[in-house]
């Protein structure tokens, strides 16, 4: 199969298998409002891209630099960065 991780969790779930709560986000600045609907301490943002192989993914805004495509984060404002 060929689907994003937020769409396995959604299948998953619907089979009654626990799975981490998370939200799409497509949008830098609509991460700071899907974070703040989670519980904390940290939250974790990922690029979801089909690239064929995991490390692939990494963000496009100006300034993410190359850090790749997953980051953790210990504030809901630091989220949206």
């Amino acid at each position: 199969m060929n689907i994003h991780e937020y769409q396995a969790k959604a299948l998953l779930r619907s089979y009654g298998a626990p799975v981490s709560d998370g939200r799409v986000v497509l949008r830098a600045e609509e991460a700071k409002t899907a974070a703040g609907e989670l519980d904390g301490p940290v939250w974790v943002v990922k690029a979801q891209i089909h690239a064929g192989g995991r490390g692939k993914g990494s963000f496009k805004e100006e300034g993410a630099g190359d850090a790749g495509g997953v980051r953790i984060t210990k504030s809901v404002s630091e989220a949206a960065e």
